[in-house]
């Protein structure tokens, strides 16, 4: 979007804020004696890596340096780290949305907090279903826009790619007809699971600096397996980073967690992930193969380019949310699997969300999930 105009998104007070100066912003090296810390270190019966009696960067640049390198941006400027993605959607609609005025758009079925971040903040939701046709879960373009224009104080619609729980990249059509649209909030695109996508459509990182009103949303928590360290990215114009810098907590990334990060970030951590993506992927296809031969499943529905698949619980032939709320209890209560039920979402109908595990997991899976279906029959 050529003339869109950050200032008129933003609230003006964000735009006014003089935010906190850390005690790192000066000077990191030296006796350090001006942020009233314990001199004599932390009280641990061990002792662990890093300064823990020292506050962090509050900017981990050194983090930053090696996602720049992984996700080939341009500057760590591009980049904004928090505590998950989750402080992200909230920062994001506290920083643009003005509580009880502005409004955000999301496009069902979709990730629950987007929901619970603006509800929190006082802010309308207004819903734009995607095009769940056969299971297709791609944007309703005529319906979005038409939203756009019924709801002009719209400041960020969130579109997740690979969504959740629909396990499916929206299509860069889609996206780039949404961001060169007259629509003058935020686009922000929730790519959680888009190292799980094997095929040319994933990332639009790399979009940012030619979209200055876009927003990807990245995490360590999935594809590198840390979802214990909470670490969120936002890759954005560095205009729209630099104001996320001054809202957030000043120091919200914690040394242990940027350490883990960095571990997992280098060349060495870079390949390990690469290594159980690809085997995740491999175990991904093994399910969708299996589940088509089961008695009482249905269609795997949407695209599959996750780390789980969505799979229709039958009964009579038919998509049913009885019979799946069945077995999903049945497998938790008493088979020792846990999955997730998310048949009451707008589109999937009767779905288990089964998070693609270990080899012998799926195997367990498969034996125990044969077994709540003929219980349930």
């Amino acid at each position: 979007m050529s003339n869109f105009d950050l200032t008129k998104v933003i609230r003006p007070n964000i735009l006014a804020l003089k935010p906190y100066r850390c005690a790192r912003d000066d000077y990191s090296e030296g006796i350090l004696l001006d942020a009233n810390e314990n001199a004599y270190g932390p009280s641990l019966t061990s002792t662990p890596k890093g300064d823990l009696n020292r506050y962090p960067d509050p900017y981990q640049v050194q983090v930053k340096e090696r996602l720049l390198k992984l996700r080939k941006l341009s500057s760590v400027t591009n980049l904004f780290l928090g505590v998950g993605s989750d402080e992200v959607i909230d920062l994001l609609i506290r920083i643009a949305c003005v509580p009880t005025k502005d409004k955000i758009v999301i496009t069902p079925p979709t990730y629950g907090m987007y929901s619970v971040c603006a509800q929190i903040n006082d802010v309308e939701v207004v819903k734009s279903p995607l095009n769940v046709k056969d299971g297709a879960y791609q944007l309703d373009l005529d319906n979005l826009f038409s939203a756009f224009k019924a709801n002009p104080e719209t400041k960020i619609v969130f579109l997740c790619s690979p969504g959740n729980p629909t396990g499916t990249c929206l299509s860069h059509d889609s996206i780039r007809a949404v961001l060169e649209s007259d629509y003058k909030g935020l686009v922000v695109v929730d790519e959680a699971y888009i190292d799980f996508v094997d095929h040319a459509e994933g990332s639009v990182a790399n979009w940012v600096n030619r979209y200055p009103n876009l927003v990807v949303m990245q995490t360590l928590s999935k594809s590198f397996g840390l979802a214990g360290i909470r670490l969120g990215i936002a890759i954005g114009h560095p205009d729209l980073i630099q104001i996320l810098n001054n809202t957030k907590a000043p120091y919200n990334i914690g040394t242990p967690s940027a350490l883990i990060a960095k571990d997992a970030l280098s060349d060495e951590g870079i390949a390990k992930m690469y290594d159980y993506r690809k085997r995740l992927i491999a175990q991904r296809n093994v399910l969708i193969n299996k589940v088509k031969d089961v008695e009482g499943l249905g269609r795997v529905l949407g695209g599959n380019d996750a780390n789980f698949i969505l799979v229709e619980v039958l009964k009579d032939g038919k998509a049913n949310n009885e019979r799946a709320v069945k077995v999903y209890s049945m497998m938790a209560e008493k088979l020792g699997v846990v999955v997730r039920f998310r048949g009451t979402e707008y589109g999937c109908e009767g779905c288990l969300r089964i998070t693609v595990g270990t080899e012998e997991e799926n195997v367990k899976l498969m034996d125990m999930l044969q077994k709540a279906l003929e219980a349930t029959q």
